[in-house]
């Protein structure tokens, strides 16, 4: 088992104060969620505990990282936003670090910003968490938050729509396994 001690030491250094409070609150709200839908304690806490170890990472370190191990293709979405890079970066300063190579902990590191198609329940869980924590603040929070408690497929598509429409806004790129995600979930 991974020594959680050593976790809160790494990403209370690794984090900046706002960053880690953010986790802090991904890590209580996804322990709500585990109780409700049944995952393994241990899992979900590890993986809330890690999944932004590498946000606070400068762009260039997250692409550097990501080529030396051929994390993912750096692609033109990946070029222009960089930092879509963490949840992979993060997953393998989790196995790397942590000797983490649990692979629903993994995955749930790595695609907690970007969603992907057929998520674990683990994976939903921290996905939703990292949106509805409780220093969140955007409009529909609060009602994403309410059916979370209810619903997690339904609460996972509001978020994916709550991202989509946010980068629209912005006028950035959508990243496809997102579009994906989101798809996957209105078929099945």
């Amino acid at each position: 088992m991974v020594n959680e001690t050593e976790i809160y030491q790494y990403i209370r250094g690794a984090l900046r104060p706002k960053r880690y409070t953010h986790t802090l609150g991904v890590l209580e709200t996804a322990e709500s969620l585990c109780e409700i839908y049944g995952c393994d304690k241990y899992k979900t806490r590890i993986a809330a505990l890690l999944h932004d170890c590498a946000k606070n990472m400068s762009d260039d370190e997250l692409i550097k990282i990501t080529k030396e191990n051929n994390l993912i293709e750096v692609d033109e979405t990946i070029k222009h936003s960089p930092m879509l890079l963490h949840g992979f970066v993060g997953a393998y300063i989790a196995g790397e670090k942590f000797n983490i190579n649990d692979v629903d902990i993994i995955n749930s590191i790595k695609y907690h910003t970007t969603g992907r198609p057929n998520m674990s329940i683990l994976e939903k869980i921290i996905y939703v968490s990292d949106g509805i924590e409780p220093s969140r603040k955007f409009e529909g929070v609060d009602d994403i938050r309410e059916v979370a408690i209810k619903d997690l497929d339904k609460a996972l598509l509001m978020m994916y729509n709550q991202t989509i429409k946010y980068i629209i806004s912005k006028n950035q790129l959508l990243y496809p396994k997102t579009i994906e995600a989101r798809n996957y979930l209105l078929i099945k």
